[in-house]
């Protein structure tokens, strides 16, 4: 029996993450938290019988334990709730699937406390790789890569070393607006840039897809987890979102993982590494595919990218404050406050005022996080 304790369990990848532990009875889930959704964390804990449950807001935590008086669960809340969900000495695997730098301190506490590291929380690595790997392989703690395209290199490199690499090959799926100029992209609304072409997502993440800024944070994470300088991280738009990422080796030879766009197949890796398990869904037809496409970014008409360069380039706090200036930008843009081309202009305005810090502390990254806020907040209402 393994068992597991999940960060974000009420978003896209936590139901996911819930869904394969319903089709493995060996798996048993020990802890979940979320954000705001009571009444989702209500259905889950009295389906999944966890032993803790977290909710980030106070509110939110006071009106679940009164939902679930008649059960023996104890409810915790915002920060320290997470803390003590990631150290859970109950729990083998942690899954970070919240979104957001507030996974950044319950990954490196779970690291500390020893506990294999499910990552589906891209914001981690970003902003704090050069802390992370270090202490991960300094406890001996492996992180397994959920995201589909870090799964499909992390699982095209197996038996292989590292220094084989030669290239990584990033894919993209291009996102809802593949193929629109910068012109053609000036007036698109939320609605617009939520209809993904292939994934069902989390309402920010598609966001960051239709933007490619996704793609920007995935290369710097990938720059983490495989060990791999950005000049050899190659992005590649493959509209159909069969080829989920790939691995050219020093000998010429290219390794790839397809399958059908379903996250259940990285998140089950993830948990079942290195094993595999029946999975049922979709399959790939090659007849009925009939073909499979490339092309480049286009880095005009989506800069999100091209800025995501600048700030690994750039390195030390830059990281931090890309993802912390589109974090609030994306929220900004789903409450109708902003256009979809001020995204990468906000982003770009504040990494031009930011002073780089060198080795930021995770007491410096989440103060750079504050600082990118409160610039964009002057700039939006000036």
């Amino acid at each position: 029996m393994k068992k597991i304790a999940i960060l974000g369990s009420t978003g896209s990848i936590g139901t996911q993450t819930l869904d394969i532990v319903r089709a493995n009875p060996d798996l048993r889930v020990v802890a979940l938290a979320a954000g705001s959704s009571v009444e989702k964390m209500e259905a889950q804990v009295r389906e999944f019988r966890p032993l803790m449950a977290a909710m980030w807001e106070e509110e939110a935590a006071k009106e679940l334990r009164l939902r679930l008086a008649d059960l023996d669960v104890k409810v915790v809340f915002g920060m320290e709730g997470l803390l003590e969900i990631a150290v859970f000495p109950q729990s083998e695997v942690l899954v970070t699937a919240i979104v957001g730098m507030i996974g950044i301190r319950p990954t490196i506490a779970a690291i500390e406390a020893g506990k294999t590291i499910a990552l589906a929380n891209k914001e981690t690595l970003v902003t704090a790789g050069h802390l992370i790997i270090p202490l991960a392989k300094k406890r001996g703690v492996p992180i397994l890569p959920v995201d589909s395209e870090h799964s499909a290199i992390f699982q095209s490199l197996q038996g292989e070393p590292a220094e084989r690499i030669s290239k990584i090959l990033l894919t993209a799926s291009g996102g809802p607006f593949r193929g629109r100029s910068r012109r053609e992209l000036q007036n698109v609304r939320a609605e617009d840039a939520l209809k993904h072409p292939n994934w069902s997502m989390g309402r920010k993440i598609t966001i960051d897809s239709a933007t490619m800024v996704n793609k920007g944070l995935e290369v710097m994470e990938a720059k983490w987890l495989f060990g791999v300088e950005r000049s050899r991280i190659q992005v590649v738009v493959h509209p159909q979102s069969i080829i989920h990422s790939m691995v050219e080796y020093v000998d010429g030879a290219i390794i790839a993982q397809l399958g059908a766009p379903d996250m259940k197949l990285p998140i089950q890796y993830a948990l079942f590494y290195p094993d595999r398990r029946p999975l049922a869904g979709k399959r790939v037809d090659f007849f009925e595919l009939g073909q499979i496409t490339f092309e480049k970014p286009d880095l005009e008409a989506f800069p999100g990218l091209a800025l995501a360069y600048r700030a690994i380039d750039t390195g030390g706090s830059m990281p931090t404050v890309y993802n912390a200036a589109n974090e609030r930008a994306v929220a900004l843009f789903l409450d109708g406050k902003i256009g979809f081309l001020q995204i990468p202009e906000l982003i770009e305005d504040v990494m031009n005022l930011h002073q780089r810090i060198e080795n930021p502390s995770v007491e410096e990254i989440l103060e750079a996080q504050a600082w990118t806020d409160e610039m964009i907040d002057k700039e939006v209402h000036q």
